[in-house]
């Protein structure tokens, strides 16, 4: 469990940092290290593996679109600058903006958002495990 291992220490100087009271801290870490042998410990690696694979897969296609989508995600959050520019001299047009944007997202579906969700922490853990094992900058 090459991966689970690597990642064991980072997850446990976050719960460092993150909970102040030291029994709690301590109670915390005790959990983290009665999951790694659990069943659930190596579900989680099986698809932590499975990203990482994908993520330094040679097809383009394959490398690159958790990134891709990831922008697009980006650039519809950036999109509120201009929009504030716009509100600032067309109100209405603004609001108009606005209501078709909400119309749009709101008819997305649900498992859409999950997948994207999923997709964001995949990369973020398979990019986090790359950086342990030096393999990433």
């Amino acid at each position: 469990m090459p991966l689970i291992e690597s990642l064991i220490v980072p997850i446990a100087k976050i719960i460092d940092r993150v909970i102040p009271d030291k029994e709690a801290r301590e109670r915390a870490k005790l959990e983290l290290l009665q999951l790694e042998n659990s069943q659930e410990l190596r579900t989680i690696e099986a698809r932590l593996t499975a990203i990482v694979a994908e993520a330094q897969s040679s097809d383009p296609w394959t490398s690159r679109a958790r990134p891709g989508f990831l922008y697009v995600m980006y650039t519809l959050i950036l999109f509120a600058i201009p929009m504030g520019v716009v509100a600032a001299f067309r109100p209405e047009a603004a609001e108009a903006i606005g209501r078709g944007m909400t119309g749009y997202l709101s008819a997305l579906p649900e498992p859409l958002y999950a997948l994207f969700g999923t997709g964001y922490l995949g990369y973020t853990a398979a990019r986090q495990w790359g950086k342990v094992k030096g393999v990433e900058r």
